[in-house]
């Protein structure tokens, strides 16, 4: 099954041979610092996320409502979070007609530590399990995505030689080649980010 969105016009959709490493901050030149953003190697933004206010209409109402954008500011995914430790993401800006592309649970909250269970929507029966887990530390940036046993991505802080303090503010989320889009995973690695609260 090819976990994705169907055809895309932003960079990161479709197969791809090696690597590709985005390097994350709130500190981007070009972007209003407290905003995410996700930029490639060669320091362009390729993904952005806004927070945004809940529609109170919802129901049930969603406690936080955050939107990824691509290099052009157009919406790729609404993602909302829950009280019961438990993320919906739709497609594109979700205030009019909603597509559900796939939901998330907390299995594992600790100080330390937190694991998700991912449930894509498209060519689900009933009975299976998840498609994807994230485990990782949210406050040290550092996660593991997987899809069965193959690591799919995963993330770390800015490390350099001989350094003793590492800040929180730069980290690196390394997407491996698959089927998987890469918007995706970025999505994941957001909710994944506000797993402890």
């Amino acid at each position: 099954m090819e976990l994705g969105t169907s055809e895309s016009s932003y960079p990161g959709s479709g197969n791809w041979e090696i690597p590709i490493d985005l390097f994350g901050s709130k500190k981007h030149a070009g972007v209003s610092r407290g905003i995410l953003a996700f930029a490639d190697e060669s320091g362009n933004i390729v993904f952005r996320v806004n927070r945004h206010p809940p529609n109170p209409n919802s129901s049930p109402l969603p406690k936080d409502k955050k939107l990824l954008l691509d290099a052009s500011g157009n919406t790729l995914f609404s993602i909302y979070r829950y009280h019961n430790g438990s993320w919906k993401c739709y497609k594109g800006d979700s205030d009019g007609n909603r597509e559900l592309v796939f939901r998330v649970q907390r299995t594992l909250k600790t100080f330390t530590r937190v694991e998700l269970e991912v449930l894509f929507e498209s060519g689900r029966s009933n009975g299976e399990g998840c498609d994807l887990k994230v485990k990782g530390s949210p406050f040290q940036r550092s996660c593991c995505i997987y899809k069965d046993a193959d690591l799919v991505a995963q993330s770390s802080l800015m490390y350099k030689l001989h350094q003793i303090y590492v800040g929180r503010g730069k980290f690196r989320l390394t997407i491996f080649p698959g089927t998987i889009d890469r918007a995706l995973i970025v999505a994941l690695f957001v909710i994944f980010l506000s797993g402890r609260k």
